[in-house]
């Protein structure tokens, strides 16, 4: 009575995990439909182990064991696509298919409740480890890692309670049926069994939820045109940037990037080309920069790089080499062929300027490169002596 009531409570619990998992399918987060099939084959096994001694022995026993590891084994292929790892769909497969022909066995060729026990006890005890395994080598990153460490923590928790039952059964003396009775430790290990797939996925949802908090911080930190960091959030990213180099003393600069007559773009190629050839110069920017750089869209044309850890001559041969880039840079689509150069102003942070005034000193520098011809690169240094001489 206490095991049905158990796995009635758990069966009620599943279904209503399964609701709430199942509401995020229209999200299109990566694994979602595996975890639901997971609960679905967990909701359909519980019933059969309740129902055991009122529906035959096939369907309690190796149709119950293997639609519970085969939730479990969905489990883990959810999670491997959530983080965009393979799930190896042939690999679970033949490891179900073994899993299957020991239960077979020790039920039908030499029938041997306590073999099926730790056998079915170490499959799943595996399959949790290699998730919580899968999981903490995998959290992607710049996210907060509680709900990974989390789902993760109960995998290897369940695993040691799978762990502990596959030992007790196989140094058990009881030969035959009457290591299912209704002791205290049975319906310990019956109540981690039944309550795995609940609590693994209310940890799907965790993570589910930290990924559309992540995607929607993104697309509001991004310009929706181009892809390139929004200006609020490269100001953002900018001040860290300064207080990061005050604490390690690294240098700091700045490129302002101006595409040159981009008007004219949009008036021979229209607005599509002109959209066209700002995504197209984003992505190349992209290809070229180091992992670090900070790269923004301030408006219109216009653009910025952030270089931490670079001074002026190196902010100077960066920019260079995109100056160099773009103006080899042949734009194509429905509107043509087009070609575009860029011009650049670099400015090097100086400990305690505000960020205001180190992209004033850029953009000085930027308005001389265009003043001077455009397809430049100037620094702010360079633009100021020219300034000097030519007063002199």
């Amino acid at each position: 009575m206490l095991t049905t009531s158990l796995l009635a409570i758990t069966s009620l619990l599943g279904f209503m995990m399964l609701l709430i998992v199942g509401s995020l399918l229209r999200s299109r987060v990566a694994g979602v439909r595996e975890w639901c099939f997971a609960n679905v084959a967990v909701l359909i096994a519980l019933p059969l182990f309740a129902l055991r001694g009122v529906v035959p022995d096939f369907l309690s026993i190796p149709v119950a064991n293997l639609t519970l590891a085969g939730g479990l084994l969905l489990y883990y292929a959810g999670c491997a696509r959530f983080l965009g790892r393979p799930p190896h769909w042939h690999a679970l497969g033949a490891s179900l298919g073994v899993l299957a022909a020991a239960i077979l066995f020790w039920h039908y060729g030499v029938d041997n409740p306590q073999r099926r026990v730790v056998v079915v006890s170490a499959y799943h005890a595996s399959l949790l480890l290699a998730i919580s395994v899968l999981i903490l080598r995998h959290i992607p990153p710049r996210r907060h890692p509680y709900n990974y460490w989390l789902t993760a923590g109960m995998a290897a928790a369940f695993a040691v309670g799978h762990i502990v039952r596959g030992v007790a059964f196989g140094w058990a003396p009881a030969p035959g049926p009457e290591v299912y009775a209704p002791t205290m430790f049975n319906t310990v290990m019956l109540t981690i069994g039944a309550v795995v797939m609940p609590a693994m996925t209310m940890g799907s949802v965790l993570m589910i939820h930290d990924a559309m908090l992540a995607t929607a911080e993104e697309a509001a930190n991004r310009d929706y045109l181009t892809g390139a960091i929004s200006r609020k959030h490269f100001d953002l990213l900018a001040r860290q940037e300064m207080a990061r180099a005050v604490a390690r003393g690294w240098p700091l600069s700045i490129v302002v990037i101006d595409l040159d007559h981009f008007k004219a773009i949009n008036d021979t190629h229209g607005h599509a080309g002109g959209d066209t050839v700002l995504r197209e110069f984003v992505k190349l920017v992209r290809d070229s920069l180091r992992e670090g750089d900070v790269f923004g869209r301030l408006g219109g044309e216009e653009f910025a790089v952030l270089l931490p850890g670079t001074d002026t001559a190196g902010a100077i041969r960066i920019a260079e080499r995109l100056r160099t880039q773009a103006s080899r840079h042949l734009v194509a689509g429905p509107f043509g062929v087009c070609h575009y150069t860029l011009s650049g102003g670099v400015a090097t942070w100086l400990e305690h300027e505000s960020l205001e005034a180190l992209c004033v000193r850029a953009d000085r520098a930027l308005y001389a490169a265009k003043i001077s011809g455009r397809n430049l690169v100037l620094s702010d240094v360079l633009s100021s002596d020219e300034t000097a001489s030519e007063a002199g």
